[in-house]
Order: structure tokens, then sequence, then C-alpha cells
């Protein structure tokens, strides 16, 4: 995370990222927690990649929302610098990230990244990702 400050080139849509993460949470895949989450990254560049957790019986392979979205911005994109992100749950109050999936954001985002949670009732949180993920393990430490 570091001191990485990349500048923001356009304004966050927010109403559009949480639409997506609304939408993509649809097809979560949750047969064991029937906890559906979706999640939506914004790059820096503009575009907007949503993605939705994945359960396993084996609950170690599962994988969230945030790192789903995250993943497929890298794949389609190749995207390097994320600005947002944006999650739903259907939890009564906003949910933020787990520990893996702050550190996954931090290999992608300045230590400024805004985070917002919403529930389906329209509950909402915002953080920071320095905030979350305080000292962050980073490249400068290899």
């Amino acid at each position: 995370m570091g001191a990485r400050r990349w500048p923001r080139r356009r304004p966050i849509p927010w109403e559009k990222l949480f639409a997506l993460a609304r939408s993509v949470r649809l097809h979560a895949y949750a047969p064991y927690s029937k906890f559906r989450v979706g999640a939506a990254v914004f790059t820096v560049d503009g575009s907007l990649f949503g993605g939705c957790n994945v359960e396993n019986s084996s609950y170690g392979v599962s994988s969230c929302a945030e790192r789903n979205a995250l993943c497929v911005a890298v794949s389609a994109l190749g995207a390097r610098r994320i600005a947002a992100v944006a999650i739903v749950t259907q939890t009564e109050r906003p949910c933020p990230p787990c520990g893996i999936c702050r550190q996954m954001l931090a290999e992608f985002a300045s230590a400024g990244l805004p985070v917002r949670s919403r529930t389906l009732k329209g509950r909402q949180a915002s953080y920071r990702l320095e905030k979350l993920l305080p000292s962050a393990f980073s490249a400068q430490f290899l």
C-alpha cells in the first residue's frame, strides 16, 4: 500500500458501482453460509467490474466477491490500479471486506482507497483502506 497516491481521473460513479454489485450478488454461489455478496471495483481508467462470492464445501477454497471483482478487472483489462470498491450484502449492517480481501485490494490501490458497503435496505458505511488495513504488507518488504 505504501505512499502510492494515484490521481483520480474521474469522479467515482457510486450508484453505478452499487447497482453492479447488487446485480452480480444474485449470481453468488453460497449454499453453505447463505451469505450472498456482490462487489464492484472501479479502475483508475474508469472501468467497472463486478464479482460475487463463490463458496466451496472445503471452506478455504471459497472466494469473496471483492477478490473476484478484482480478479475479473485484472483478467479482462489487465487492471493494475483500483480507484474505488462497492460492496452489497443482505446483512442488517453494512459489512466491510474481510482481511484477505483487504490485503488483495492493497496490492492494487493506494492507501486512501475508498470502500463503501451497502445493505439491501440501503444502509451504508464508508471506509478508507488505510483504516481497514493499517501497516499493510507490500512489495516494499520484499
